[in-house]
């Protein structure tokens, strides 16, 4: 039997986030929802508590220190101890380089990589003690370059150097850290992309999908899966590792 833990999922309010916080509860895991707004984060604790797990929403900006550390307390106080933690947080501000504003860079900046540096040292405390812990980054295929997106693949290729350190520093302790890095995925934050182009979703769907070897797009739900296969017991021996879920192989 699954032993049941309690998880903490960034960015969970909608789209890529919320798919892991109901993947990780259909696993036998207790979760909580974190996102700026927490009255959406507890529309998915809702959803979660209706189908027989146990979730709360707690609304929290993951790039202010105060309010990290208030709410990672809050669900130790709630929940229990949280030793699995899913850093999905994620915001895009894209623009040419020569357009890129310092506040688009800073926005940036802060959400990804402040926000999973300050959830992760939080978290690493009940871990460490756990001796046991699971941290899941989301990175993406933009790690490695995409035009107007000079913040947003500095980001993400910031996620996977991060992660490989969290896995040499706090693997003596039972702590695994690996990263995932979706390539084109069917949310709300690429049908706003399909907006800003002049075209319908389904237009921009066929569009990428013509460019995957799969020859289909990302769900939310392949992401989830591999997050829970990493969030796992039997992934104990995996660790500092970027797993590109993008329908074919990346460089």
């Amino acid at each position: 039997m699954t032993t049941q833990r309690v998880a903490i999922v960034t960015g969970a309010a909608r789209g890529i986030g919320a798919e892991v916080a109901r993947r990780l509860s259909s696993d036998g895991h207790a979760v909580a929802i974190f996102d700026l707004d927490e009255a959406a984060c507890q529309v998915v604790a809702d959803e979660i508590n209706a189908a027989g797990g146990k979730a709360i929403g707690v609304g929290v900006d993951v790039a202010d220190e105060v309010k990290v550390e208030a709410g990672v307390s809050r669900v130790a106080a709630e929940l229990g101890e949280p030793t699995i933690l899913v850093n999905n947080a994620g915001i895009i501000r894209d623009n040419m380089l020569f357009k890129m504003t310092l506040a688009d860079w800073d926005s940036v900046m802060a959400v990804h990589l402040r926000g999973a540096f300050l959830m992760s040292r939080e978290v690493q405390q009940y871990q460490t003690k756990a001796k046991w812990g699971r941290i899941v980054n989301l990175s993406s295929t933009s790690a490695l370059g995409n035009r107007g997106q000079a913040n947003y693949s500095a980001a993400k290729a910031g996620m996977q150097g991060f992660t490989k350190t969290l896995a040499l520093e706090l693997g003596p302790f039972g702590v695994t850290a690996n990263a995932i890095a979706p390539g084109f995925i069917a949310t709300d934050m690429t049908a706003a992309t399909a907006d800003r182009l002049g075209i319908t979703f389904d237009q921009f769907k066929e569009a990428m999908a013509k460019e995957i070897p799969v020859r289909r797009v990302g769900e939310p739900a392949d992401i989830a899966h591999a997050v829970s296969f990493y969030a796992s017991e039997g992934a104990g021996f995996v660790s500092g590792q970027v797993l590109y879920v993008a329908g074919g192989p990346k460089d």
